[in-house]
């Protein structure tokens, strides 16, 4: 086997299908015995959304999104952003994990992956099954085994940072969002309060969505509605009509970054990575290393890049994830100062996040905090048929768009390079050269310029 990916949640399937793409062979070991059901996640936004249209993903996802397209505002922390006036906006995904993970394990197995449920990591080399051990013979690891990650552990690699005093228990229920909105000093969305706060709001009719915020210490076992309702009443100072849910959990949030992705043969990826106080930000992060890190280590598997290409993989996504973790630290503040410091904090930040520049600013680090340049996706006409760079990059191979006829060019690419000559009324230049995650390694018209780009580290 080429590829062992630890993990069967969103990232880990992401991965998997990507590998396959790139034509590496890949198992994936989970060891839940069946799919996790609860909604950990409602969405995404940011350009994981234009990597899932690039894939072919996106009409799937959007068949079953409550909402997609452009993000009319979006909240940083507590301080709401009006994205209305950006020129470039922020698309986004109104969709459960679960089905995420649905859609993901189907396209991860169509393309070839194998998935095994019930397999626990025991130590690099093995893995216990239902039926028993068994070695894993890999010639690669991807830990996409979340913040108690075992592939990290055994690894060996640090995972520094905070975790936060405050527990949040969070749950769904059956119910009409207006029984709550109408209870007097309930609003929708976050109430403060001196002891914490409350969250009341719905993405789903007929599902209402509870959660408190206060310090308190973790108890043994797993939630209640009973201990649900007791924190709702210390911190909200009544009770609030919650009937039997659909699910509860508890977390506690952390604010960390592993100090390297990569040791040896072994990687990590998305909350094995790195865990955010804040901003709905982990799994656009975790799912996007899944696409930077899949097409380099097929590449090195089949041969056609040397083993040096895999540590782009750190170099371009630590980074990533270090900046996001900054911005998120910062909306946790903003969200968990109490008292009038906190109101003077949040009302300064928000007149100052209303701002044009600041808000494209902001809208920025949301969308993606990669400094890298992405292909934008143009308009093309090729071979006399209109298409769109999306819909070139389906096949996750590089690719040289060709906006000038120019021969010279077409030959200084290679043949490992899927050739687009293609009309663009919006051409940046003659030609772009770009990864199979969109990364763009050449803009202009020189052959000896793009040949250069082409063998530099991270190509």
């Amino acid at each position: 086997m080429d590829v062992a990916v630890i993990g069967a949640g969103p990232v880990g399937l992401m991965l998997a299908a990507e590998l396959r793409l790139g034509g590496a062979g890949v198992v994936v070991l989970d060891r839940r015995a069946a799919p996790d059901e609860r909604p950990r996640a409602n969405g995404l936004g940011g350009r994981i959304v234009e990597q899932l249209d690039h894939r072919g993903l996106l009409d799937r996802f959007r068949a079953e999104a409550a909402f997609a397209g452009p993000f009319p505002g979006f909240p940083f922390g507590p301080v709401p952003l009006d994205f209305r006036g950006l020129d470039s906006p922020m698309r986004g995904l109104m969709l459960q994990q679960p089905r995420m993970e649905a859609l993901l394990a189907a396209r991860a197995t169509e393309l070839g992956a194998e998935i095994r449920r019930g397999h626990e990591l025991l130590d690099l080399g093995t893995v216990r099954g239902p039926d028993g051990p068994y070695r894993l013979e890999a010639r690669y690891l991807v830990g996409c085994d979340g913040a108690h990650s075992r592939a990290r552990e055994l690894a060996g690699i640090g995972f520094p940072g905070t975790t936060d005093d405050e527990l949040m228990r969070l749950g769904h229920f059956r119910g009409d969002l207006a029984l709550f909105t109408t209870m007097p000093g309930v609003e929708r969305g976050w109430n403060r309060r001196p002891g914490g706060r409350v969250l009341v709001t719905s993405l789903t009719p007929g599902v209402v969505i509870a959660g408190v915020r206060e310090v308190a210490p973790e108890p043994p076992g797993e939630p209640t509605l009973g201990e649900f309702r007791d924190a709702v009443r210390r911190v909200l100072g009544t009770d609030l009509p919650l009937e039997e849910p659909l699910w509860l959990s508890r977390t506690v949030s952390s604010a960390r970054l592993a100090e390297h992705y990569r040791a040896g043969r072994v990687f990590l990826a998305g909350d094995a990575a790195h865990l955010f106080p804040a901003g709905g930000s982990s799994l656009n992060v975790g799912l996007l290393d899944a696409v930077n890190l899949g097409w380099k280590l097929a590449a090195v598997v089949r041969g056609a890049s040397p083993e040096s290409l895999l540590d782009s993989y750190h170099a371009e996504r630590h980074p990533v994830a270090a900046r996001t973790l900054t911005q998120t630290r910062v909306q946790a503040l903003l969200d968990r100062l109490t008292g009038e410091d906190g109101d003077a904090l949040r009302t300064l930040f928000g007149e100052l996040a209303a701002l044009p520049q600041a808000t494209r600013h902001l809208a920025g680090l949301l969308r993606d905090s990669d400094e890298l340049p992405y292909v934008p996706d143009l308009p093309l006409t090729v071979g006399g048929r209109a298409t769109r760079v999306a819909e070139v990059m389906r096949a996750a191979r590089p690719v040289l768009f060709d906006f000038a006829d120019r021969a010279d060019l077409r030959e200084a690419a290679g043949p490992d390079v899927k050739i687009v000559t293609a009309g663009c009324p919006d051409a940046p230049a003659d030609a772009l050269f770009v990864r199979p995650d969109g990364v763009v390694v050449f803009s202009g018209d020189d052959p000896a310029a793009l040949r250069e780009a082409m063998t530099a580290p991270g190509r």
